[in-house]
């Protein structure tokens, strides 16, 4: 080996020692699933920006909320970060849920909200669903991540948007309700777009009626949006984010900002995050924390407004 050789492995040799520090990042969603798949990720690239090791724990539940309110037992000087969708704090709390103490640290990325109907629903599209919504004796079974979730709020929108009535079938993560899916336990599914639920479209065993995007995702576009089949309220994306707990230090939260955002600017990091069907989120403390503001209110207003 070279001098050059010796001296790149010693310095990688070197690092877990002044690594001494460790950060715990806990993920609110069961192992498996996209969004612990970029948590890991994110996790893998935040070391070495921070100089530290880190650990990730998996805390699914109640949509993001066990995670989050975990946070607020963390004692003064943990290091510990949360990855979460917002909804915890933008959307459970209006239907009765209290709202965790955090801190957001930043944005990590929006996905795309996908509708799909599963082996045991007898129609090919969105107008198929309701078609058979509406005929069927017994209500179809609609499956989400949870009460207070995007997918939730999904599900309540179109119910109002086309006077139809569904049977709410909560999960705590992605991983055992796709498998769920497979096998026809329910008829419809709201997930996050990403590839092994692309790959299950393309294969015939999921059928895809609507997504939840700005525009047609290049990963399926074929597929309308919302807005295209006529329930642009429920053209939604979850918002996924870095949060602290309300003891850490604002020089520490502002420290775990700038790292992620480095991680985020990374175009490796962003390709993962496009194949995956996400955008990257990012951006200040400040504007994370206006960006729940801006959706908490507009949940409070949907979720208050009557059924038509």
């Amino acid at each position: 080996m070279n001098r050059r050789g010796v001296l790149a492995l010693a310095a990688c040799t070197a690092l877990p020692a002044r690594a001494a520090q460790v950060l715990r990042i806990v993920v609110a969603y069961p192992p498996g699933g996209v969004s612990d798949r970029i948590a890991r990720v994110l996790a893998q690239r935040l070391g070495p920006q921070l100089r530290m090791s880190v650990v990730v724990e998996n805390r699914p539940g109640a949509g993001g909320g066990v995670a989050l309110a975990s946070l607020a037992q963390v004692p003064a000087g943990g290091r510990v970060l949360a990855f979460s969708a917002i909804s915890p704090l933008a959307l459970s709390p209006h239907l009765g849920a209290a709202a965790p103490a955090v801190q957001p640290v930043t944005g990590v990325m929006h996905t795309p909200l996908l509708l799909v109907g599963t082996p045991a629903l007898d129609a090919d599209d969105f107008a198929g669903m309701l078609r058979q919504a509406r005929a069927s004796a017994s209500k179809l079974r609609w499956a989400t991540s949870g009460v207070g979730t995007i997918g939730h709020l999904g599900l309540e929108q179109v119910c109002r948007a086309f006077g139809i009535e569904v049977v709410h079938v909560p999960y705590a993560g992605g991983g055992p309700q796709l498998r769920d899916a497979l096998a026809g336990r329910f008829e419809l599914l709201s997930t996050n777009l990403a590839p092994q639920q692309v790959d299950y479209v393309r294969q015939g065993r999921l059928v895809p009626l609507a997504l939840g995007s700005p525009s047609r995702s290049p990963l399926l576009p074929t597929v309308p949006t919302f807005a295209e089949v006529g329930a642009p309220q429920a053209n939604l994306t979850s918002l996924f984010g870095l949060f602290a707990p309300p003891s850490m230090p604002a020089a520490e939260v502002a420290r775990f900002n700038q790292a992620c955002r480095r991680v985020l600017d990374e175009p490796e990091f962003a390709r993962l995050l496009a194949q995956a069907g996400n955008i990257a989120a990012g951006g200040t403390q400040e504007e994370f924390a206006r960006e729940i503001e801006r959706q908490s209110e507009a949940n409070r207003r949907l979720v208050a407004a009557p059924r038509r």
